[in-house]
């Protein structure tokens, strides 16, 4: 089996995965959820205003302030909803599943013993003096 061929395996295995599965149902529920898709409309009707404000040779400043509190007030509202939050838990959990793969991957190609690397890369906290280095 080619290395390619190997790669579409775990593609498939990926598929299989309960990740996945959430990720994609969380999705296709958040995509027909009416109330969902309403305030995203209205998201991308104020967030146009407030282009074209932007746009404008003699821009309103009161307009675009309103318009910008307006935007982070839907944007927070639309982030709240059930459906929103169990999108992003979904994704969060489908995120790391494939950042673990792709660290699992380059660690490999880098030399690491793929049975024994870590799963995760090191947490990076700012200060080069601490850290073995990027991978």
């Amino acid at each position: 089996m080619t290395l390619i061929e190997q790669t579409r395996m775990l593609g498939a295995a990926i598929q299989q995965d309960k990740r996945y599965k959430n990720y994609h149902e969380a999705a296709r529920i958040n995509d027909t959820d009416p109330n969902v898709q309403k305030k995203i409309g209205e998201f991308n009707l104020l967030r146009a205003q407030l282009n074209r404000e932007l746009a404008k040779e003699d821009k309103d400043a009161d307009t675009m302030t309103t318009l910008d509190k307006e935007i982070r007030e839907l944007y927070d509202e639309i982030m709240a909803m059930p459906s929103m939050v169990a999108f992003n838990q979904a994704k969060e959990e489908i995120d790391r599943l494939l950042a673990s793969i792709e660290y699992i991957i380059s660690s490999s190609a880098n030399g690491e013993d793929p049975f024994t690397c870590d799963e995760q890369p090191p947490q990076c906290s700012g200060s080069c003096s601490t850290c073995d280095g990027c991978h």
